[in-house]
């Protein structure tokens, strides 16, 4: 593969309770534990981060799919869960559940072109056959 484009981070501190900053320094954030995992919340944490990145990153992918189909979702959006909890192993796992909201065409275009996003979107790819995720989409 060749590569486009790095992104570079660097987590400090004391972990979920620490900083976070890309090597840009755009990215520039505290983080704390969510309440529900025992945690302070009032920041940031990297389950955030990561629906925050999905979404963008499929949301890409769906524009760039309905492009290809000549399909014009200017109003559309996709929002991400990430969820995260206790797996069998005694670790953690993520789970992810994509929401595509497209405005302008039937349910059927809708269905496909999430589906088709989802192929094409590289935290899909990174994801497929590790996590759990869902994708559904709705029509406005």
């Amino acid at each position: 593969m060749k590569v486009l484009y790095t992104a570079a981070a660097m987590s400090s501190g004391d972990a979920r309770n620490g900083h976070v900053r890309s090597s840009d320094g755009i990215l520039d954030f505290d983080l704390r534990a969510p309440k529900e995992m025992g945690g302070p919340g009032g920041a940031t944490n990297p389950e955030q981060l990561f629906a925050a990145g999905y979404s963008a990153c499929f949301h890409s992918a769906l524009k760039v799919v309905a492009k290809s189909k000549k399909v014009d979702v200017t109003d559309s959006a996709v929002s991400a869960e990430v969820g995260i909890g206790s797996n069998d192993a005694g670790g953690f796992a993520l789970t992810v559940a994509l929401h595509v909201e497209l405005a302008g065409v039937d349910q059927a275009t809708a269905d496909e072109l999430a589906a088709a996003a989802h192929q094409v979107c590289p935290y899909s790819n990174a994801t497929r056959g590790n996590i759990e995720v869902t994708v559904d989409a709705t029509v406005a």
